[in-house]
């Protein structure tokens, strides 16, 4: 199962960096930057997506049964109880929020080249999915860690 979680990240982090070469494409918007904006928009969404079946399949079919009751019983059940709780709440906007991009790339095309007002929504929520994407990395990274010590002080 480490795989999928392994997995379910990195698909998470790659479309985080799809959304930064939004970002970047979209600070000085031309009609060539737009267009890879575009494409840089589906891929995130594409991997956010993926990133969110994985974590979903991962989270029903071994989390609940597997991780959560280990991270209750031990040192830190907090890891469970506050994070998890966040990150699986929170985590539910990113793909919405990559759709809005990417919907806005569709319907709006090249007049986000003159629409200042338009590409600076653009610019926003490319950033605000990369600060949610990677504050999921580390939410991430704080339940794992709460699954190892509870593991090591369930250890005989």
């Amino acid at each position: 199962m480490h795989f999928l979680i392994g997995l379910h990240a990195a698909l998470g982090e790659l479309g985080a960096l799809m959304f930064l070469w939004v970002l970047v494409e979209m600070l000085d918007p031309n009609e060539t930057r737009i267009r890879r904006a575009k494409k840089a928009a589906m891929l995130g969404l594409l991997f956010l997506v993926l990133s969110w079946i994985l974590g979903g399949y991962y989270y029903l079919g071994h989390y609940q049964a597997d991780v959560k009751a280990v991270i209750k019983a031990g040192p830190d059940p907090w890891t469970h109880s506050i994070i998890t709780e966040t990150k699986e709440h929170v985590f539910i906007f990113l793909p919405f929020l990559a759709t809005i991009v990417w919907g806005m790339f569709m319907r709006y095309g090249l007049e986000l080249q003159n629409n200042k007002n338009l590409s600076r929504a653009v610019v926003v929520l490319a950033a605000l999915i990369i600060l949610v994407a990677l504050s999921m990395a580390g939410m991430g990274y704080l339940i794992s860690s709460g699954f190892r010590s509870a593991h090591e002080s369930l250890m005989p």
